[in-house]
């Protein structure tokens, strides 16, 4: 009898506990295999060394119960490990409809967090099946796969949970999608790097003070983008252009941007960049970095001076949301299969637009509309939102340098 036909027929779960080693599994299996059971479900999990096994099988037809029983016992017995047998009927419980995957971020992960995220996704209707960790460094992330309850109205209630316990949670649906999220995009200024290029230029013509005020009222949405660029800009004219380099060499990485570039293209994704800063800064991050793809405004220069004005299409807030579109289209990748990454209001439009829209260490504003927030101050954590493991992260690390520095 095949395992899709143990709907109403003896079935046995078998439980094994002990410190794991290599072959237990097998070991296991192998004695099984004696009488002639089917496989119906299998679950393991391996925690500080101590192994919980758990195998779903049909009673047996070739033997009594009682004598598989002794015999997995005496097997375990001569492991040094535990063993415990129940008899049931059928399958296991069939899970509810919709279907999420839910990662939460803690530095730490506290248990009364964990516990009000838990109650939470109940209070929701939801049922957690199955939880694991992704990594436990710079962040400790863990992942519950949740069954029961829409994404949505999931999304919504563990959005509001979170903010008030201090953690970030993440809720995707589940499914083949999940791990075809083939773009991401991302802004430049205080996400992809810790600066605000405007500003590292303006330090040089003296006038930083003007500039960071304008723009930190942009940033919090209360000035229209393209007319507080414009001002910023106009504070420019008479630079040489050879501060062009000087800026270039200033520019400071956010921690983990390297590591998650470098994770998300060892792994099929492609990556690219929209800012309201300059294409004299993104053309070299571009470079530097191998990205797909990079597009920002661009201050004209001519003579050798920066005239305080920028040439072509302004990228505003609808503009990185029409590239978001562009680069995917060019991509080959739905819109639902992309990721966008931003701090400020001017990104908001593309959070909305992308499949998966992450705030990044952001304003309040930016974390109340999209889809999740980061927190903490390392930009590769986005990748386990993704559902990519430290382990992952780790193995494109030590492929370091096959990709451009």
């Amino acid at each position: 009898m095949s395992a899709s036909q143990t709907s109403d027929v003896p079935t046995l779960l078998v439980k094994i506990f002990g410190k794991d080693r290599p072959g237990i599994t097998a070991g296991l299996f192998d004695t099984l295999a004696a009488y002639s059971v089917d496989v119906v479900d299998i679950e393991q999990v391996v925690s500080r060394g101590r192994l919980v096994l758990c195998a779903l099988v049909t009673e047996p037809t070739v033997a009594p119960p009682g004598e598989l029983r002794a015999t997995v016992h005496s097997w375990a017995e001569s492991l040094k490990l535990q063993a415990e047998i129940i008899s049931g009927t059928g399958d296991n419980r069939p899970r509810g409809e919709g279907r999420s995957h839910v990662t939460v971020l803690g530095n730490p992960l506290t248990a009364e967090q964990t516990a009000a995220i838990a109650a939470r996704i109940a209070e929701t209707g939801g049922n957690i099946d199955r939880i694991f960790r992704l990594a436990k460094y710079p962040v400790t992330a863990v992942e519950f796969a949740v069954s029961g309850c829409g994404t949505e109205p999931l999304r919504t209630a563990l959005a509001m949970e979170a903010h008030g316990i201090g953690v970030d949670v993440a809720v995707v649906s589940a499914g083949l999608h999940r791990r075809a999220q083939r773009l991401v995009v991302m802004d430049v200024d205080s996400t992809l790097i810790q600066d605000e290029v405007i500003e590292l230029f303006a330090a040089h013509a003296g006038c930083e003070d003007k500039v960071a005020e304008v723009t930190a009222a942009a940033m919090r949405g209360e000035l229209d983008f393209e007319q507080s660029l414009h001002a910023r800009v106009e504070l420019l004219a008479g630079l040489d252009a050879s501060v062009v380099d000087k800026v270039r060499a200033e520019v400071r990485l956010t921690p983990g941007a390297r590591t998650l570039i470098r994770t998300l293209k060892r792994l099929g994704y492609q990556v690219g960049v929209v800012s309201g800063g300059f294409t004299q800064v993104t053309d070299d991050l571009k470079e530097r970095l191998g990205l797909d793809f990079a597009s920002a405004n661009t201050l004209e220069i001519v003579d050798g001076k920066l005239t305080g004005r920028v040439t072509g299409e302004i990228v505003d807030r609808a503009g990185k949301a029409r590239l978001l579109r562009r680069f995917a289209s060019e991509a080959g990748v739905p819109l639902a299969q992309t990721v966008a990454i931003g701090d400020g209001a001017n990104d908001l439009d593309m959070l909305n637009a992308a499949g998966l829209g992450v705030a990044f260490n952001a304003k309040p504003v930016v974390r109340r509309a999209a889809h999740t927030a980061v927190n903490v101050p390392f930009l590769d954590t986005v990748l386990y939102l993704l559902g990519i493991t430290r382990e992952e992260v780790e193995a494109a690390d030590f492929g370091e340098d096959d990709l451009p520095h």
